[in-house]
């Protein structure tokens, strides 16, 4: 995967409205308990963030933008966290930031971006945070997409590689595209990690579930239980749901 060290990088939306129950929230903890240590003491927490750039995302491309801006906000506040900016989109073009901790750097790194016609290629997205985890392992790997053009099977074998190092990923599905969501699923399923399907015009949900995977990465169970308490019944809902 080439590197891209100017600006770049977006996000999208969520849906739900109800609070969760007590017993929603206790369920998803006990989920993220199970993912694996947080980041260890004196190391900073590292987070993958990869995006779908192909031109199905022009409609929500600026709503993804703002999003993504306040999730970095979030996880600066708990602190300890280097972000990387992924995305792919056009003929073959798949790339990948340097790792940045400020918060407006990373913003300015997403408003540089633009969607650009092409098919998915999620699996290059997995193969780069295999790499990248060989090397110093990350927290986890969000993406956030509405398609799949590529081999179910291919896409399983890259997962399971990279669940074997521990590395959970977060699929985060816009729309409803069915072939979409059987793939999300099992990547979510093959590392551990979650999946959770948003709409158009949800933008603030998806916001707050990016911001808890953003506050795990950094600061582990304490950070996000700490997030998750100071949320509305909307954030606690979707946290539930991540399976």
């Amino acid at each position: 995967m080439s590197k891209d060290r100017t600006r770049q990088t977006p996000a999208p939306t969520t849906a739900g409205s109800e609070p969760a129950s007590r017993t929603e929230i206790d369920a998803f903890l006990a989920k993220v308990r199970a993912l694996g240590p947080a980041p260890t003491a004196g190391r900073r927490g590292r987070l993958i963030f990869a995006l779908d750039a192909t031109m199905s995302r022009q409609p929500t491309w600026d709503s993804a933008c703002a999003l993504q801006a306040d999730m970095f906000r979030e996880a600066a506040s708990v602190g300890g966290l280097d972000i990387q900016l992924v995305y792919f989109r056009g003929m073959n073009e798949c790339r990948a930031s340097g790792w940045v901790a400020d918060s407006e750097k990373l913003a300015d790194l997403m408003s540089r971006i633009d969607v650009r016609g092409g098919h998915t290629q999620i699996g290059k997205v997995l193969s780069h945070a295999r790499q990248e985890s060989a090397k110093q392992r990350a927290q986890a790997l969000v993406f956030v997409g509405d398609a799949m053009e590529e081999s179910i099977d291919d896409l399983c074998a890259a997962a399971g590689e990279l669940g074997l190092l521990g590395v959970p990923v977060f699929m985060f599905q816009e729309g409803h595209d069915p072939v979409a969501e059987n793939a999300y699923r099992e990547i979510a399923r093959l590392t551990r990690g979650a999946y959770s399907r948003f709409d158009t015009g949800a933008a603030s949900q998806l916001g707050e579930l990016l911001r808890a995977v953003a506050a795990y990465a950094a600061g582990g169970i304490k950070a996000l239980s700490d997030l998750s308490a100071r949320k509305a019944g909307g954030a606690r809902l979707l946290l539930a749901q991540m399976k």
